[in-house]
Order: C-alpha cells, then sequence, then structure tokens
C-alpha cells in the first residue's frame, strides 16, 4: 500500500486533474489553487505542482467536492432539432439525451445550432475540451451545406478571403462546390473558426440562404457510416489525433493573432 509521500510523488498534478474535471482550463485552475480555495484532504493547498491521487484522495473547490472520473469519448451524429447544450428550461430534446445509458455526466465540445445536424463530440474531459474550443489551436471542421441558388466563383472567393460580420472579418478555410439538387448548389466548406451561425450569416451576406447544414467531420474524425440519432465510442486513436492537434497549435502571426 502506498504511503502519502509515494502518492505525492506518482499522482498526478493538481491543476490537471482540476481541468480534467472540468473546473476550468489548467492555468484558470492554477489561479484557484494560488487562491488558497483548493483543499486536499482538509487542508489546503497552494503550490503549483502538487500531485494528487484524485482516485483515493478528496478534492474540493470551493467547499464543493470535485467529481473525478475515467474519461470517455463519444461521438454522436445530432438530428436537426436537437440542442447541444445541456441544459435547456423548455425541455427540449438534447444530444445528452441520446446518450442516455452513459453513466458519466457529459459535456458537448463546441456547439451546432438546433437547426444543424451532424457531428457533435461529448466528453467528461475537460481540459480536453478547453483546448479543443480555443480559438488559438484552430481544429477544422468539415461542413456538407445545401444552399438556395447558385453560388459564383466570386461569392466562393469572397468567403475565402472574408466576409464582415458584426463581430469582424471571418472567412473559411476552404470551399468548394460538390454537387446540385434541383435549384440549391451543395457545398463543402472547412472552417477553423466557431463563432454563433457563422456559416448561416455569411452566406447570408452573399443572399444565399442555407437550407441545410451537415458538420461531417471535426478535424480527422469522421461519421464513419454513424446515422442520425446513434453514437458510437471515439477509438483510442482517434482520442491521440485529437490530442495531437492541440499538441501543435496554429501558426501565429507577429502580432499574437491566429492566423486565418
Amino acid at each position: 500500500m502506498q504511503t502519502k509521500t509515494e502518492r505525492a510523488q506518482s499522482g498526478e498534478r493538481l491543476q490537471k486533474v482540476l481541468a480534467a474535471a472540468g473546473i476550468g482550463s489548467r492555468r484558470e485552475c492554477e489561479v484557484l489553487i494560488e487562491q488558497g480555495r483548493v483543499i486536499v484532504d482538509g487542508r489546503v493547498v497552494t503550490r503549483l505542482g502538487t500531485r494528487v491521487d484524485p482516485q483515493r484522495q478528496k478534492i474540493q473547490v470551493d467547499g464543493e467536492f470535485v467529481r473525478v472520473e475515467r474519461p470517455v469519448y463519444y461521438l454522436v451524429n445530432k438530428p436537426k432539432g436537437v440542442l447541444s447544450t445541456n441544459r435547456d428550461p423548455r425541455g427540449r430534446p438534447r444530444a445528452v439525451d441520446i446518450l442516455s445509458g452513459v453513466p458519466q455526466r457529459l459535456f458537448s465540445v463546441g456547439r451546432l445550432d438546433l437547426e444543424s445536424e451532424g457531428l457533435l463530440l461529448l466528453t467528461n474531459d475537460g481540459e480536453l475540451t478547453n483546448f479543443l474550443t480555443h480559438p488559438r489551436y484552430e481544429v477544422p471542421k468539415t461542413y456538407i451545406v445545401q444552399v438556395a441558388g447558385r453560388p459564383t466563383p466570386e461569392d466562393l472567393a469572397k468567403l475565402r478571403k472574408g466576409i464582415h460580420l458584426s463581430e469582424g472579418k471571418v472567412a473559411v478555410d476552404s470551399v468548394r462546390q460538390v454537387g446540385s439538387r434541383g435549384r440549391s448548389t451543395m457545398l463543402e466548406i472547412v472552417l477553423s473558426e466557431g463563432r454563433n451561425r457563422e456559416i448561416r450569416r455569411m452566406l447570408a451576406r452573399l443572399d444565399h440562404k442555407v437550407m441545410r447544414l451537415t458538420r461531417t467531420a471535426i478535424g480527422p474524425i469522421t461519421e464513419r457510416g454513424l446515422r442520425p440519432g446513434e453514437f458510437r465510442k471515439l477509438r483510442p486513436d482517434e482520442v491521440e489525433l485529437l490530442r495531437r492537434l492541440v499538441r501543435k497549435p496554429a501558426p501565429r502571426s507577429k502580432d499574437g493573432s491566429p492566423h486565418s
């Protein structure tokens, strides 16, 4: 049986444990520790780098016990009309309801709006979620978008160059036409940013209404035959691919902002 000293040497860094539990980013958790708001086994811990055994030791933040679970990772094919958020006062269907048999408390990595469908990651790994949703890492997401009308080559060039929205200029990583249906056009769009209803608003500026929007890939993770309303566990190699994305952040310009 390990002694407290042995556990302290072999355990995980406290800020990493807190971040993985969804308390906040690793830096935010470091601030909580420095402020004396974290208690381990009844004692306030303020030293960064303190190692703990989350399975054996009791950890509290602001008086609340931290629930540490084994990290799990699921891919959901969200249908249209299903919410990405965990809370909804109106009681509408949520993506987490699709995984109702999973015992862990899950939260979504990023968002898909109510009218959009496609791939959504759900996990209890707070640290990886913070990385994947941070603008610095620019994780690419692929969408198939059905739009009304026939966007011109000039329209597609504007999407690549950037469209001015209320919060600033935004641009897609890439866009190409992949087909047509009647009087509508199918576009494949790759986008690294995650602003609210960004694709819909960009295309609206070009007078092309989005009729259907489906996310088909998150970085290297694809649907692999997953039908709407279905879910599956990510394979270990897929989780590792996501971790590699956040180990290699996108290059930044001289002023420190990510390239777009």
